[in-house]
Formats: structure tokens, C-alpha cells, sequence
């Protein structure tokens, strides 16, 4: 079907022509007609499909009526991350260009008062991060009671940020007649509940089974030692040999590793770029826009790239850490291949990561093939059956406090010679009292200077 029969405004339309996009995606033919209907839209979609597109060309059709109201929004688009956020961004300034709508980013990492202009003029679409969206509104800036649309992109990712909370207050801040549209590309139980919670009888738009991958992706392990320059030296040698490599996203687990493997392959003459969430936010762009312009070949990532972020020809996926969440699995392969393109996926795994690989194959369907020797049955079994100390045990910080062994027998004490002092010779000396006395009146409550001996002139 043509994006002509999708019930698009003939500005949208010269604008997707001229984007040179032939024929929408099917999440894009499914979710379009019933969002122009005003119904609420449940979209479960694997990465790389046009979701973004889903909800922004509707978006625009509708908007070419009406006018924004100063600090009252007119739409509101929420993201997890801020490069995400401006990636919308991006894609209303492309489909929109023959509109004039006015869109506000509002994210961290960007003056307040530069933010707080735009609200004041009056937005059409606000592209925000939850956080940063709630400072406005608790400093008095921003009224929620003018959004007719609100849409919660990647909420999978949301979940993994901790930000439900705060969508589920956002979600009572806006009118109770507003159209939501929600897009996700996993539906675990926390994300049911809160579609159950805040969409009103909505239209489920599923184009693809939850958690599947880009059927063009090439998925291989590759094993490892376990240490880290072990690691390092094999991911040099797959970039160097790989007969097809273009490009790569490198994904680290934490921000530190991020920032070591950066510096490694800067020592061994490769062109690369870092990107993690302890960068500002001009350091974080800088990287993206380097990346994706062709200056840097390799871009090393937490997985605050993961999600959602749209760089169409990137031929190779590297995993460095295997991801402690199978859905993160998904994600991260999901920035290769994308747009029908072919592309390759690389997990480096050492004896560790038994139990993750094990999940993620779980969780996609398939076994993946290993690029090479596969590590035998002996060398992953005792690491699956080592028992490993619970988080707050201190068996491990030396020998304090070993919890579950039995304390070693101590060694007896002598008992130190009882100090003679005056009080004691005193007591030895004073004359006996009889037994009544004696219980009401205990040397415990007598102060000292009573129990000095009395010594008596002859």
C-alpha cells in the first residue's frame, strides 16, 4: 500500500516523496490509519521497523489545524534518552519542513532559560525526557493541560531506566481525553500493566513476534579469555580481518570499560569515538554526528545507544561484554541491518557468560553459531556451579564477618589478677550486717567515700 492511501495531508506526502521513501513499513500501514482516527495505538514493533515514523507523520497531518498556546504543548512526545529525543526532533524538522510548527527539545544537558523561550512562545510538539520535563513543570514553566497527543517511545527502555514512575505521574498530569500512542518493541509484565493503566480500549499494531531480530544479521560468537586485554586483542584482530567492515558500534557494559577500551584502540591507531551517559551533552552529539558523518569508523557505546538511535549503514554490531539483559541483546544488534541492508553481529564471550548467551538464545529462538572453536562443556561448567557471594555478603572483604562458617574456637584467656584497692579492703573489714538489711541495702547503692574504714582514737 502507498503512503497516498494511508489518509496523509498532501504536505506530509510531498515530504516523504521527497525523503525518497517509496512504500511505508507494515508497522507504518498498520498504526497511521487508526492514529488519523484519533484511537489510542499499542505498537509492538523489533528495532528498526519506522516506528518514529508511525507516530510522526500522523502527527503532522493532524497538527496543521489549530494554534499552541503559550506553556501549553500541544502534543507531547516522550523518549528515554536524550539522543533519542533529538532524533525526533530531527524527523519533524525533515517531514515538516513545508510547516510551520513549532517543536521544543526538552532535554538535560541544555539551559533552562533557553528551554523555558521556547515554551513561553508557544510549542506544537514537545520532544522531551521525563526528568528533565517534570523540572519544568515543578518550577512553574510548563502546563500540561493543553496536550491533545501523547506518545511514549521505546517504554521497554523506559522500564530499564527506572523511569515508569514518572510516566505513570506524567500520564495523570495530562488530560484524561488525551490519544496516547505507545510504542515498544518488548511487552514484559511492568509494561502490561502500565498499557493496561493509561490507554483506553487501544488498537494493538503488532508487526513482528516481541524480542525477534533482523532476519539479515549475521549473529556469531566468539570465545574469549577473561581478561580484559584478552578480549581487547581478539576485537582487534575481527576488525582487522573482517573482509566486509564499513563500520562498527562497540558495546560495553559500564561507562569505565567504555572509557578504557576508547583509550586502547586510540593507542593501536584506530579511529574511534566514546558515548556514554557521564559525557555532557555537546560531548555526546559531537561523537554521534562524527560517527554517523563518516569521520570515526568505530563508536564505543554503553547502552545508552541501543535504543532506537537511526544510523542507517552500520555494517558491524560488536558486543565486547555479553549484556547482562537478554532484551539489550536484541537492541544493540538491532543498530545493524537496518533498512534491509545486511549486516554482522559479533558477541565476544568468555567462560562467564554461559548463563547470558544461554538467555539470549532463550529469549530470541535460535542458537547462535560460534565464529570458530566453541569452548568445550568443561570449561563453562564449574563457573555455572561456583556458588558466588550474594550482593551485602562480606565473605569476600577479607576476613570480616564470614557469614555461613563457624567462628574459630577462641583461645582461652587468663583471667587477670582482681586489683586490690581500698574498697575492697574496706568491705573485707566493715562488720557484718544481718540478712534483711543487707538485701535492701547493697554495697551497689552505698557511694564510696561511705565505705572508707573508721578509725578510732584509743
Amino acid at each position: 500500500m502507498p503512503f497516498s492511501k494511508l489518509g496523509l495531508s498532501d504536505k506530509v506526502l510531498a515530504a516523504v516523496k521527497a525523503a525518497g521513501y517509496p512504500a511505508p513499513t507494515p508497522i507504518q500501514e498498520q498504526a497511521i490509519p487508526h492514529v488519523l482516527t484519533r484511537r489510542d495505538v499499542l505498537g509492538i514493533a523489533q528495532t528498526g521497523t519506522g516506528k518514529t515514523a508511525a507516530f510522526t507523520l500522523p502527527m503532522l497531518t493532524m497538527l496543521e489545524t489549530g494554534r499552541a498556546r503559550a506553556r501549553m504543548p500541544r502534543t507531547l512526545i516522550l523518549e528515554p534518552t536524550r539522543e533519542l529525543a533529538a532524533q525526533v526532533e530531527e524527523s519533524f524538522i525533515k517531514y515538516g519542513a513545508k510547516q510551520k510548527l513549532n517543536v521544543a527539545l526538552i532535554i538535560g544537558g541544555v539551559s533552562f532559560d533557553d528551554q523555558d523561550m521556547k515554551l513561553m512562545r508557544g510549542v506544537d510538539v514537545l520532544i522531551a525526557t521525563p526528568g528533565r520535563l517534570l523540572d519544568h513543570f515543578e518550577r512553574g514553566r510548563l502546563l500540561l493541560t493543553g496536550v491533545e497527543l501523547l506518545v511514549i517511545d521505546e517504554a521497554d527502555r523506559m522500564l530499564d531506566m527506572g523511569f515508569i514512575p514518572d510516566i505513570e505521574r506524567i500520564c495523570k498530569l495530562v488530560p484524561f481525553t488525551r490519544q496516547t500512542l505507545f510504542f515498544t518493541a518488548t511487552m514484559p509484565p511492568e509494561i502490561q500493566r502500565v498499557t493496561g493503566q493509561f490507554l483506553h480500549n487501544p488498537i494493538k499494531v503488532e508487526v513482528s513476534r516481541p524480542a525477534t531480530t533482523v532476519a539479515n544479521t549475521t549473529q556469531l560468537l566468539v570465545k574469549s579469555g577473561s581478561k580484559p586485554h584478552e578480549k581487547r586483542e581478539i576485537l582487534r584482530n575481527l576488525i582487522r580481518s573482517s573482509d566486509s567492515f564499513k563500520n562498527a558500534i562497540i558495546f560495553c557494559n559500564r561507562k569505565t570499560e567504555v572509557a578504557q577500551l576508547h583509550r586502547s584502540l586510540l593507542r593501536h591507531e584506530f579511529s574511534a569515538a566514546a558515548l556514554h551517559g557521564d559525557l555532557d551533552q555537546s560531548a555526546r552529539t559531537a561523537a554521534l554526528d562524527s560517527f554517523r558523518k563518516g569521520d570515526v569508523k568505530l563508536l564505543i557505546a554503553s547502552d545508552v545507544a541501543a535504543r532506537g538511535l537511526d544510523i542507517p549503514d552500520v555494517s558491524h554490531v560488536f558486543n565486547f561484554d555479553v549484556p547482562h539483559h537478554a532484551d539489550d541483546y536484541v537492541h544493540r544488534i538491532g543498530r545493524t541491518g537496518r533498512a534491509g541492508k545486511s549486516g554482522t553481529a559479533i558477541t565476544i564471550v568468555s567462560s562467564s557468560d554461559s548463563k547470558s548467551v544461554a538467555a539470549i538464545e532463550k529469549l530470541i529462538g535460535q542458537s547462535i553459531a560460534w565464529m570458530g572453536e566453541p569452548p568445550h562443556a568443561g570449561e563453562t561448567e564449574p563457573v555455572e556451579t561456583r556458588e558466588r557471594p550474594r550482593r551485602g555478603d562480606r565473605s569476600s572483604r577479607g576476613n570480616r564477618g564470614q557469614r555461613g562458617r563457624k567462628p574459630a574456637p577462641a583461645k582461652p584467656r587468663e583471667a587477670p589478677p582482681a586489683p586490690v584497692t581500698l574498697l575492697d579492703d574496706a568491705r573485707e573489714r566493715r562488720p557484718s550486717k544481718p540478712a534483711q538489711e543487707a538485701e535492701s541495702f547493697s554495697d551497689s547503692h552505698l557511694p564510696a567515700f561511705l565505705l572508707r574504714p573508721v578509725r578510732v582514737k584509743a
